[in-house]
């Protein structure tokens, strides 16, 4: 349900794209900035990702199946990552349109109509990127996130950009300009390389966050007073769906269903808890040598 619903979002971030990429463009046509050229590009950028962004949401929201049984969610991550890739080709592409300008400063004309449509331009960004943040923390979604970023990114861009163009029409200092668009080539790489380390992390079965482990840790240690004990506790992070499992040690002379009971009751504590959460148990008697021996050599791996 959460992707679905994250999915109706990247909609408003396609509309959006289209909107400040036509304003940015006009702006651009208008005043020849080569500025207000990295602006465009980054808005284009922004269009590409958030339709990767819609089709890896879709195939993130499809169920299970035969072939991959623990869902599809892993697909966020191939937006996030081409998004990443894509603001590095966009960055490129402005540090090669700006350095001849850096040489040979052009003339900017119009610059008061170029710069009302950028600020308008940034106007539905920032508002768009702000719905798209709140969203993708309340649905857990890395992708929204990511698309999230990138418009707040677009949005100071835009800004340092008018600031730099407000400059070169007060002082006529137009080595600004492909200055300004280098300093924002460098500022979107530098987002690219966060952007593209998340996407790493994620496809890499990084472990959850240090909060979350340690809700799981509190649910299990309010059992141990029962005489319970735990080990080989695992968890792992895939787009929106967590994964957590781990062996639950019960005395030897419990029934079957008694053991079930508990990993049931367990299993649902920490669902409740962390949303979104898929859990798997292992039950196994105290008495069994070969449990503890496994409880010994997790704790030699404890950092």
């Amino acid at each position: 349900m959460s992707t679905q619903a994250a999915r109706r979002y990247t909609l408003l971030s396609i509309a959006a794209a289209l909107v400040t990429m036509g304003l940015k463009f006009g702006a651009y046509q208008l005043t020849s900035s080569v500025g207000l050229f990295s602006d465009v590009a980054e808005s284009s950028v922004n269009l590409v990702a958030a339709l990767a962004a819609f089709w890896a949401l879709t195939v993130a929201a499809q169920p299970p199946d035969k072939e991959h049984t623990f869902g599809h969610s892993k697909a966020e991550y191939f937006s996030s990552g081409l998004e990443g890739l894509l603001i590095l080709v966009a960055a490129i592409g402005i540090g090669i349109t700006a350095l001849p300008r850096l040489f040979n400063p052009q003339p900017l004309a119009a610059l008061e109509l170029g710069l009302g449509l950028s600020l308008v331009a940034s106007l539905v960004n920032g508002g768009v990127a702000w719905i798209l943040l709140k969203a993708g923390k309340r649905l857990r979604s890395i992708t929204l996130r990511a698309d999230a970023h990138h418009l707040l990114t677009d949005v100071w861009t835009s800004i340092g950009v008018v600031a730099g163009l407000v400059i070169v029409k007060l002082t006529g200092w137009l080595i600004l300009d492909p200055l300004m668009a280098l300093l924002v080539a460098m500022h979107i790489a530098w987002v690219s390389i966060q952007l593209l380390r998340e996407t790493m992390s994620g496809l890499m079965d990084s472990a959850l966050p240090e909060a979350d482990q340690a809700i799981i840790r509190a649910t299990l240690t309010a059992y141990q007073a029962q005489g319970i004990q735990f080990h080989a506790l695992r968890t792992r992070v895939a787009g929106a769906r967590n994964f957590v499992s781990f062996h639950v040690l019960v005395p030897g002379n419990w029934t079957v269903q008694k053991g079930h009971e508990l990993c049931d009751t367990l299993e649902q504590s920490i669902m409740t808890a962390l949303p979104g959460t898929h859990v798997i148990t292992h039950l196994e008697p105290l008495e069994d040598p070969v449990s503890w021996a496994d409880a010994e050599l997790d704790r030699s791996h404890s950092p």
